[in-house]
């Protein structure tokens, strides 16, 4: 996401190599006592002050939450973003990641844990990380110009905050549209009285991937969507690329010649606007971005993932978005998946043959493995292309690339047919405070917003500790947008699912409920990266 000012795009690379990312328990010495940080390039946790009248992403207000959580034990992890070659399977690609591998290495730790991670930045640019889906202090949520400075190249940055709830989790970058990069990896934070049971656990990340094909990067895109589209129609008509193709037909560059902020490096490579791309399930316009792969666990459909299992083995899949503009349509051939969870939180057992998740969702099923080979399918949805992984429990050919199994034609759930358990259900209240954001804008001028506001990091929609706050989602533009609270959990209807991420179809009004009890500075964004990157962001200020 995007940083209070528009960042030059380096173009330089720094010498330095990843190291990856390393786990050890809390048990040996902290290797950084002592140290001098300021020397090291250390990046302190200083975020930018609170406006008079708003609590401070590190007063005590904020202090006084985290201790609530009473942290425990320390999860100590580094962690190293950095330039470096991907290999998706046959095809490879210079991007940045977290070390040498995409997704990067999960973290796993346990409710109660403290997570003590520290951030090495080896890249060009500053970077920060956003802890997708967690309720936590608010100077470690990673939002530079807000929460914490940013983490500049060659710097490094202390994360520490208590883990309060069990769930599905990621991490990204909240700087610029860095997150379209391989700058992600799954956080699962686990129950110690999970009450489900299962055999094995399958953490399955999807993703749209542009960055190092054909010359492209998501700040040239960035570059491309943010010029608009002119005169041109996007709604879909006749002289527009097929869904699935490359947008503009595969012209060249047209992208214009310099980063998003007017400097650094030129754009370069074919375009990548999509237009003609269309899907009902997401109410007319799919997307904005002509991605040419779709990744599942950082590989491409002819080079697929495989897991392996017994016949009759419980699986339970966790299932994240990580994707840039892509909406995915997902199905195992062959098999019904049960709901168990979404965003991290419990819901009431629901069978299912399909899946939608917008970017930035997570769905933890469960499903009881048959004997054979089968697809796990993830429909680019709108765009005529898919990401595959397979599930092997006994022999066989592996299913083709191209495979669209049945099930995803089938029985189809969304978030809004699912019912929270009874163990998270928000008590029934009258909301004590409305903040309606109208989602506006479109991509013919790339004006999107909230309220015909493009983003202010200096403006603040106030809350206060301790009400019931209902936010408004009037979508007035002609595209579906997955809106993201950070720090917070909100309930879809009186009992309905709680989540983070949610979709917000062209035309519609959704109304969400939360609960405030983390004080602090928090975004609501568009988790499309490149709307939420010319605008469509804000900020929730709780009063002091």
């Amino acid at each position: 996401m995007r940083t209070p000012t528009r960042r030059t795009v380096l173009g330089a690379a720094l010498a330095a190599a990843g190291t990856g990312l390393l786990t050890a328990c809390s048990a040996g010495s902290d290797p950084m006592k002592g140290m001098d940080h300021a020397a090291m390039g250390h990046s302190p946790a200083s975020p930018t002050a609170a406006p008079a009248g708003f609590v401070a992403p590190n007063g005590p207000e904020v202090a006084a939450a985290e201790a609530r959580r009473r942290p425990g034990p320390e999860r100590r992890v580094a962690l190293t973003a950095t330039e470096t070659t991907l290999d998706l399977g046959g095809r490879t690609v210079r991007s940045w990641a977290y070390g040498d591998r995409l997704p990067g290495q999960e973290v796993r730790a346990t409710v109660g844990d403290t997570l003590a991670l520290t951030l090495a930045n080896h890249l060009p640019q500053p970077t920060s990380l956003h802890w997708h889906g967690l309720a936590l202090r608010n100077d470690m949520d990673g939002v530079p110009g807000v929460t914490q400075q940013p983490v500049r190249p060659g710097g490094s940055f202390d994360y520490r905050f208590a883990l309060s709830r069990p769930g599905t989790y990621w991490f990204h970058p909240h700087s610029g549209v860095q997150q379209d990069r391989g700058l992600y990896a799954p956080l699962i934070v686990e129950d110690p009285k999970e009450p489900l049971r299962y055999d094995k656990e399958w953490v399955v990340v999807l993703d749209d991937w542009v960055d190092g094909v054909d010359g492209s990067t998501p700040d040239a895109v960035l570059a491309e969507l943010a010029g608009g589209m002119g005169g041109m129609d996007h709604s879909g008509g006749s002289g527009h690329a097929a869904p699935g193709a490359p947008g503009m037909a595969g012209m060249p560059g047209t992208a214009g010649t310099s980063g998003p902020d007017g400097g650094g490096t030129p754009a370069a490579g074919p375009s990548r606007m999509l237009m003609g791309a269309t899907s009902p399930l997401l109410g007319g316009d799919a997307g904005d971005v002509a991605y040419p792969f779709h990744l599942v666990n950082g590989r491409l459909a002819s080079a697929p993932e495989t897991f392996t299992a017994r016949p009759g083995d419980r699986i339970r899949i966790r299932l994240i978005n990580a994707g840039g503009d892509t909406a995915y349509r997902v199905a195992l051939g062959g098999h019904e998946l049960t709901v168990t969870h979404t965003d991290g939180f419990p819901v009431e057992p629901a069978d299912t043959q399909a899946l939608l998740l917008g970017m930035g969702e997570r769905y933890d099923v469960l499903v009881t493995a048959k004997d054979g080979v089968f697809p796990l399918t993830a429909l680019a949805e709108g765009r005529n292309a898919t990401a595959l992984a397979v599930l092997r429990t006994g022999g066989g050919a592996a299913p083709d690339a191209s495979v669209r199994p049945a099930e995803l034609d089938g029985r189809l759930l969304t978030a809004a047919r699912l019912t929270a358990d009874r163990s998270v259900r928000l008590p029934a209240k009258a909301p004590d405070r409305t903040v309606v954001l109208e989602l506006t804008g479109g991509m013919a001028k790339a004006d999107w917003a909230f309220n015909g506001r493009r983003y202010d990091p200096a403006q603040r929609y106030p809350v206060a500790a301790g009400e019931r706050v209902r936010l408004e989602f009037r979508n007035s533009t002609a595209m579906w947008h997955p809106v993201h609270l950070h720090g917070h959990t909100f309930a879809l209807g009186a009992d309905g699912p709680r989540k983070d991420t949610a979709i917000v179809l062209p035309g519609a009004t959704l109304a969400v409920d939360f609960d405030a009890d983390n004080p602090g500075l928090w975004m609501v964004h568009c988790h499309n990266v490149y709307h939420a990157e010319t605008g469509m962001m804000t900020v929730l200020g709780y009063r002091a």
